[in-house]
């Protein structure tokens, strides 16, 4: 059975004999799934009224454990964006009712920013549906087919997560 990668590199293939399209054979795969996994991303979270941004920062906070609490140096490190715009995301997260922020014992300067009631109810619910949808998306595949995609895949993610950690 094709797929459309496979007409995509058999087109290139009659028109460039002279390049090698076989990364079109994985990559624009990647790609296209990439694509998909994001249609249902955003449905998820349009069924539990979330922007991606607040599901990423809900679930940092989730991820934390108990008291489900971080530093926003913290929330930046796991969501990879800039102090403003943190401080803008945690403002509206606030207003929503879905954080609020606490003095950093540790720290008299410092904030703490915890998950409320409200905002862990709402992620654990998109969580769950999220897990459900891309539980889905891999239906087709054995457990071993998915163990072995995986480990491929973090072959090929290493090198790319070891630069922003430097970065």
């Amino acid at each position: 059975m094709q797929d459309e990668v496979d007409r995509l590199v058999e087109a290139w293939n009659n028109e460039r004999p002279d390049l090698d399209v076989r990364p079109l054979q994985v990559l624009s795969r990647v790609s296209r799934l990439a694509r998909h996994l994001d249609r249902a991303r955003r449905a998820v979270f349009v069924d539990h009224d979330l922007e991606s941004w607040e599901f990423d920062v809900l679930t940092a906070l989730r991820r934390a454990g108990s008291p489900y609490e971080l530093s926003p140096g913290r929330l930046l490190r796991a969501t990879l964006v800039t102090s403003g715009t943190m401080t803008n995301r945690i403002d509206r997260l606030a207003a929503a009712g879905l954080v609020e922020r606490h003095p950093d014992p540790q720290d008299k300067r410092g904030v703490l920013v915890r998950l409320t009631g409200a905002g862990r109810t709402r992620v654990d619910a998109a969580f769950a549906d999220l897990l459900e949808r891309e539980q889905a998306i891999l239906d087709s595949l054995s457990s071993d087919q998915r163990d072995v995609l995986a480990g491929l895949l973090r072959t090929l993610l290493i090198p790319f997560d070891s630069d922003t950690e430097r970065h």
